[in-house]
């Protein structure tokens, strides 16, 4: 059973930083694709970024682009969001996903395994 647990939301200003990690425990994360997705009152999932953990390779949403970065820790088993030049539409509740296979899909449908949420609120 695969159990993401995530951490590091919170409150900070407009053009602030904030990383989110996330743990979860499985067995082999080779097979695993890592992602985090958010959702705004009124509004949808969306997909975020996301992580093959075999290889590294990233894919991210257009809206934040050059903006987050999404990397992994194999000895800690998390995937970390580090959130850089933060703007008020980024306000959301944020979720990692996991799923075995080894491709990253921005359809929260595709993914199994689900964390609660961290919130992150940024000021304007």
């Amino acid at each position: 059973q695969v159990q993401p647990v995530e951490s590091g939301g919170g409150l900070v200003q407009t053009g602030g930083s904030l990383r989110l990690s996330c743990e979860a425990s499985v067995r082999t994360f080779s097979t695993y694709t890592m992602a985090w997705f958010r959702q705004a009152p009124g509004k949808e999932r969306e997909f975020v970024a996301g992580i093959i953990w075999s290889g590294g390779n990233t894919f991210y949403a257009d809206s934040v682009k050059g903006r987050f970065t999404i990397s992994k820790d194999n000895a800690k088993n998390t995937v970390y969001l580090q959130m850089n030049s933060l703007k008020f539409e980024d306000t959301a509740v944020y979720f990692c996903a996991a799923n075995n296979n080894t491709r990253v899909a921005t359809n929260p449908g595709r993914y199994a395994y689900w964390g609660q949420g961290t919130q992150v609120t940024v000021s304007s």
